[in-house]
């Protein structure tokens, strides 16, 4: 759900091909015949799920794939782009379950592309990458196993990206004032007029305060590492694992979405699993601690890194609440999509600071220690 190198969220053009070009798009620059494609939704960029057929008439001639349309800003980001598809390249060589590029008939992954919509001649730049199978976690009931499995997915993602990605693109990941960096909360300030005046902006202002006294001073302390960014509930797929309705199992069967990634550290990864499979659960201050312990499963988290974990949570919930309500303000026709988390996501934001933080992480650290006793296989 990115948008930029830069502070502003939304200073960019969505494409917006109707499927007629899209799929003219697929056979001149891919060179494949498209037998059916169908839009999909999305935050900032225009994606389309795409059915080929290479061998006419031949069944193992079906493949299916996502049309990925780069809005106008990002695609002025060429660096930024190869390095999310590198890193998804770099994952799926070591057994995750990540999309990877089809090339261009040219023998590239990605193509800088003219657009036929809004004002000037704006380029989009394309990409073809595999479709991933699989039920978005948004559209299951979540229970402790799938919390866990993304708590250990966080945490297995970024130290392979950390010990693997060595790719010269990478260098473009620093990404200093990205509005979805979770280290910059603080820019929050200048967005807050898109939530009128109302309790909700007074505990978002809240967060941003102790956000800029308590973690902006500790983030040296924290390891670093490259994020994902978004491992939210529209982002990790999944499949069942077992056949029982009473108790159902699920493993993680795609992650999609890479183009929030930035250089962050390890609990930043934590903390926005934690907001987001909050957002899905019907015991949302629960979550925490099974997500916790799948993490740690793989990366302990050091005292000072757990003793952020809850302003983090906040400030992920923050800014993903303010960017949605001033990108909608902007962007009408597509608030439904935009104002996703909002449906539980003030709710979630609200009761944690009703709790207080002593008691949501005393739950949080209590089921997670509880793992420890007893972790799963």
């Amino acid at each position: 759900m990115s948008s930029g190198s830069n502070c502003q969220p939304q200073t960019l053009t969505k494409p917006a091909l109707g499927e007629k070009e899209a799929t003219e798009l697929v056979e001149r620059v891919f060179g494949l015949k498209v037998s059916w494609i169908r839009p999909l939704p999305s935050y900032d960029d225009q994606n389309f799920h795409v059915r080929v057929s290479r061998n006419k008439g031949a069944a193992e001639g079906a493949d299916e794939y996502v049309l990925k349309i780069t809005n106008s800003e990002d695609s002025q980001e060429s660096d930024l782009i190869e390095a999310q598809t590198q890193a998804m390249m770099i994952l799926n060589a070591e057994g995750f379950p990540s999309p990877t590029p089809y090339l261009t008939r040219d023998g590239n992954i990605m193509s800088l592309e003219s657009g036929d919509t809004g004002p000037g001649n704006k380029k989009y730049m394309v990409r073809l990458l595999t479709y991933l199978p699989g039920m978005p976690v948004a559209k299951i009931a979540t229970n402790a196993q799938i919390c866990y499995e993304i708590g250990k997915l966080a945490a297995s993602l970024d130290k392979v990206l950390a010990e693997k990605f060595h790719h010269p693109s990478v260098k473009s990941l620093h990404r200093g004032q990205f509005i979805w960096n979770l280290a910059n909360v603080p820019l929050l300030d200048r967005y807050l007029s898109a939530l009128g005046q109302n309790k909700y902006r007074k505990v978002v202002e809240q967060v941003i305060e102790q956000f800029k006294g308590k973690i902006i001073p500790k983030l040296s302390s924290f390891r670093a590492c490259i994020n994902h960014g978004d491992l939210n509930d529209h982002n990790i797929l999944v499949d069942s694992s077992s056949a029982s309705l009473e108790n159902p199992q699920y493993r993680v069967s795609g992650i999609l979405d890479f183009s929030d990634m930035s250089y962050g550290y390890y609990v930043f990864e934590v903390a926005i699993a934690i907001m987001y499979m909050m957002v899905e659960s019907p015991d949302p201050l629960d979550v925490g601690g099974h997500v916790l312990a799948g993490f740690e499963s793989i990366l302990p988290l050091t005292e000072e890194e757990r003793s952020a974990l809850f302003l983090l949570v906040s400030g992920r919930f923050s800014q993903s609440l303010v960017i949605a309500a001033h990108t909608a303000l902007l962007y009408p026709e597509n608030k439904e999509y935009l104002m996703i988390t909002a449906k539980t996501g003030w709710k979630h934001l609200m009761k944690m600071f009703e709790v207080g933080q002593e008691a949501v992480e005393k739950a949080w650290f209590e089921t997670a220690q509880a793992y420890s006793k007893h972790a799963p296989a």
